[in-house]
């Protein structure tokens, strides 16, 4: 009998063991929780902080950028400083020269040299006025060289629209839908210029919802998972520029000096 009350205690206890274990391991995918991993809050007036960006200026097409673009890109502060507590990105009419290449309009484009698979990502900005610019807030695939655009992946979270400046798209371009019919939906945002807004997206292994001050509006969750359609399965880098006229940017204003996107934070969170 002795032997038999013993066998039981044993028995109870490691299903009492097992049982806190299966409700410990319930309790820490509760706590899961985005955290912040990576940001730029635009404290230091000046430059951009190079420990955390890249300028691109080396202009791809024969001195020029896609999408019939007429800007060149610098690494000038008068196209890309920071002061009082806000990026500036600067789109300027002016003739510049570049490794033999004139443009008559500078502006700049930030790299992010961090880089990241699924999180969260919110970046506060107010957005140009002046017909003629396009500003965007986006996302392409590290592998960009060895494998091309688009099958690298483009998330676009948030481009302004030129047809109706208070308008803005979110978009994703991969190697089965691309160029002029990505998957993509305008929304309108009537104090784009006049006021800042958070746009945003939240990439997990499934979906990418795209946000405006934290409410979704557009999610891509292709039924078709293969590589043509889900290339989000490896990192990203993060994307912040002004172009001047292209697709988007359309006839550029004739009375345009410069403009700018006002950018207050890029934060980047993932579960932890």
């Amino acid at each position: 009998m002795k032997h038999i009350l013993f066998f039981c205690t044993v028995i109870i206890s490691l299903f009492s063991v097992v049982s806190c274990k299966q409700q410990e391991s319930k309790g820490e995918a509760k706590s899961k929780e985005y955290v912040l991993v990576w940001a730029d809050e635009f404290d230091t007036p000046g430059l951009p902080d190079a420990s955390k960006w890249f300028l691109e200026t080396e202009a791809p097409e024969n001195g020029g950028w896609y999408n019939n673009e007429l800007q060149h890109y610098t690494d000038r502060i008068e196209n890309a400083q920071v002061s009082e507590g806000t990026l500036k990105i600067i789109a300027k009419k002016e003739a510049y020269t570049h490794n033999g290449s004139t443009q008559q309009f500078t502006s700049a484009r930030f790299n992010s040299k961090f880089h990241f698979t699924y999180g969260k990502v919110v970046v506060r900005a107010k957005l140009p006025k002046m017909q003629g610019t396009w500003p965007a807030i986006w996302a392409l695939g590290t592998n960009l060289n060895e494998v091309g655009w688009p099958k690298c992946g483009e998330i676009d979270i948030m481009e302004q629209l030129f047809e109706d400046h208070l308008s803005i798209q979110s978009a994703v371009h991969v190697g089965g839908r691309y160029g002029d019919d990505p998957a993509r939906k305008q929304v309108a945002v009537t104090d784009v210029t006049e006021n800042f807004h958070d746009y945003g997206m939240i990439w997990t292994p499934e979906k990418i919802d795209f946000t405006i001050d934290g409410s979704v509006f557009f999610t891509y969750e292709p039924q078709d998972r293969s590589i043509d359609f889900w290339p989000f399965k490896a990192d990203q880098y993060l994307l912040l520029n002004v172009a001047v006229g292209g697709s988007l940017g359309g006839d550029v204003a004739s009375d345009f000096t410069q403009d700018q996107m006002e950018v207050d934070f890029v934060r980047v969170y993932q579960l932890q």
